[in-house]
């Protein structure tokens, strides 16, 4: 089999939140890596966006609206990596407040209608206590990661008109 039959696809309600996040942070924060894995040989600065592992809530109907825990992790080189960390953290919540007061859309993937941080940028000195998946034991020498947390809600994008 190539891959899921179009009509499992089609039972997909939501779609992952980092395809709705991904493309509004990389236009944003433009010229910076912006992604949900960390590459083998990574370099550095980096934003990485990962849905909370311990949280989901489907506030609303569940065709329409999803809300998600999202870990957005900024990683900076030194020279002046520890700064440079805190600033695009701040740079990262600047592009989704305004994405979410901008209502941009992300064509077949929706919108975000709330954003709140939840826990403020901050350094984190390994990924011992990331509040996602494990990928490095510890950074790299000269580099530095600050996380922040953040609770969104996405309402997702009307495919097909309503009938009349």
């Amino acid at each position: 089999m190539a891959g899921l039959p179009a009509h499992i696809k089609a039972m997909a309600e939501l779609s992952p939140v980092e395809d709705l996040l991904l493309p509004i942070l990389r236009e944003g924060l433009a010229g910076i890596p912006v992604s949900s894995l960390i590459a083998a040989n990574q370099s550095f600065p980096l934003v990485l966006v990962r849905r909370g592992s311990s949280f989901g809530e489907h506030a609303g109907d569940t065709r329409f609206t999803d809300s998600a825990q999202v870990s957005i992790q900024a990683f900076c080189a030194d020279p002046n990596g520890d700064e440079d960390a805190a600033i695009l953290s701040e740079a990262a919540r600047v592009v989704l407040r305004d994405a979410w007061l901008k209502q941009k859309v992300v064509p077949g993937r929706g919108h975000l209608t709330r954003v709140e941080l939840s826990s403020a940028p901050r350094r984190v000195t390994d990924w011992a206590t990331a509040a996602g998946p494990v990928q490095y034991a510890d950074l790299p020498t000269g580099v530095w990661r600050y996380e922040s947390i953040y609770q969104i809600d996405i309402r997702k994008p009307r495919l097909r008109p309503y009938p009349a």
